[in-house]
């Protein structure tokens, strides 16, 4: 969803921008128990905030899992990442179309709706990632590979209409399949992309408050406040002395670029951005 338009038409004319729609991105990025949360206000989609982001990662290390829905625009060029696609968003088209197709819909909801209970139990567990992936390549594989091979049969022995609402239901879960179903493969690859729906949701509320920012600047700074506010609540840590304390905020909110503010988050926990086998999760709205 475009959010967030520039009312300065001078600025917009000296920069010229292929595009006229404004996106406010976000990125949460997790490993172990640290979390960070940014946002980015701008002409560029997440994948591209994605690709600018991890240009200031450490070249030594492995490739991040990259979590995000199916569409284009979540997926930079030149990006070297692990990609997983959220299962939330096959598994909601299933959702949408259930009292037209109730008993296909049901079957694939009800498997689903086993490897989620998998996944909690893991958590409960508190399984490590080699642990949780075995535990569901032992609890949870038998049953995706059980219903790839029916969905694969509803097109191929034309049971379901492909152009039906159910057909494109099935298509976009067999294109994605392999990134979809990434958890049984890769350790430590979530099943969705929610802990991201709900860090914009901060930013939905906010534009329910303040329709629009002025200039890129104002974006840019109101961004950089929201990202270390909510990084702090995900952490369970106070935000109030980050925001009074730390010298890129102090005397210094002009000169702010637009990806300096990462260097805050080490206050708040070090050493959890981008770092090793970090899950990287990113969204438009």
């Amino acid at each position: 969803m475009k959010i967030l338009a520039f009312c300065n038409k001078d600025e917009a004319a000296v920069d010229k921008p292929e595009r006229t729609g404004v996106f406010t991105s976000g990125i949460v990025s997790i490993l172990e128990d640290h979390r960070i949360a940014l946002f980015f206000t701008g002409r560029q989609h997440a994948g591209e905030n994605l690709t600018d982001l991890l240009k200031h990662r450490a070249a030594e290390l492995g490739k991040p899992i990259q979590m995000c829905d199916a569409l284009s625009r979540n997926m930079p060029e030149a990006l070297e990442a692990i990609v997983a696609n959220c299962l939330t968003h096959g598994r909601r088209r299933f959702v949408e179309i259930v009292g037209n197709f109730p008993d296909a819909c049901l079957y694939v909801l009800n498997i689903l709706k086993d490897v989620y209970k998998n996944d909690a139990e893991a958590a409960r567990q508190g399984l490590t990632d080699d642990q949780r992936l075995h535990w569901h390549q032992a609890q949870s594989g038998a049953k995706m590979a059980k219903l790839k091979v029916w969905l694969t049969e509803q097109i191929e022995q034309h049971k379901v209409e492909p152009n039906s609402s159910l057909g494109e239901a099935i298509g976009y879960m067999l294109r994605h399949w392999d990134k979809l179903t990434l958890f049984l493969r890769e350790p430590g690859a979530p099943l969705d992309n929610n802990i991201c729906e709900r860090t914009l949701k901060k930013a939905i509320l906010h534009r329910k408050n303040a329709y629009f920012y002025k200039t890129q600047n104002g974006a840019r700074v109101g961004d950089l406040f929201m990202s270390i506010i909510h990084t702090c609540e995900m952490n369970k840590v106070k935000s109030r002395p980050h925001r009074r304390n730390h010298p890129a905020i102090n005397g210094q909110i002009a000169k702010i670029n637009l990806f300096e503010k990462s260097e805050i988050f080490h206050a708040c926990r070090k050493d959890t951005q981008l770092s090793k086998n970090a899950t990287n999760y990113h969204e438009n709205t």
